[in-house]
């Protein structure tokens, strides 16, 4: 079995390999190689999983780091799933959020974050400011 590693840092990530196997995994959302950098440089707390020196899971939360979190951009490579990788990653951010509310939204991956002990709450919303993805 291939060892999976975990880093909790974005040092030396290969922006441009990440996008490229997100989009060969159907898992892009339209990002650039900077706006995938920029969106993971900005994040409270990454986790990133690799296995044999390639990008094979992300997980990352954003957070005022007192009372609220936000779980975006979970994926694990097709090859690699149902190994765990995700509920590590999961994990491993929660850690990083003590006495935080922890909230996520998924609407393909319900029973997988229930089982990690997520609970449903209310409605989620949104509003998209201006046109997706131009922030310039």
């Amino acid at each position: 079995m291939t060892e999976i590693t975990y880093r909790m840092d974005v040092t030396g990530v290969d922006w441009e390999e990440m996008r490229n196997i997100l989009i060969a995994d159907d898992f892009d959302n339209g990002r650039s190689v900077e706006q995938y950098r920029r969106s993971f440089e900005n994040t409270y707390a990454v986790c990133i999983a690799y296995a044999e020196g390639r990008i094979i899971g992300t997980a990352r939360a954003l957070s005022d780091g007192v009372c609220n979190a936000y779980v975006v951009d979970v994926w694990t490579y097709t090859p690699y799933r149902r190994q765990g990788i995700a509920r590590t990653m999961i994990q491993k951010l929660i850690e990083k959020l003590p006495g935080q509310h922890v909230y996520l939204f998924t609407d393909d991956s319900p029973d997988f974050y229930r089982r990690l002990g997520f609970k449903d709450r209310g409605t989620g919303l949104e509003i998209m400011s201006g046109q997706w993805l131009v922030n310039e």
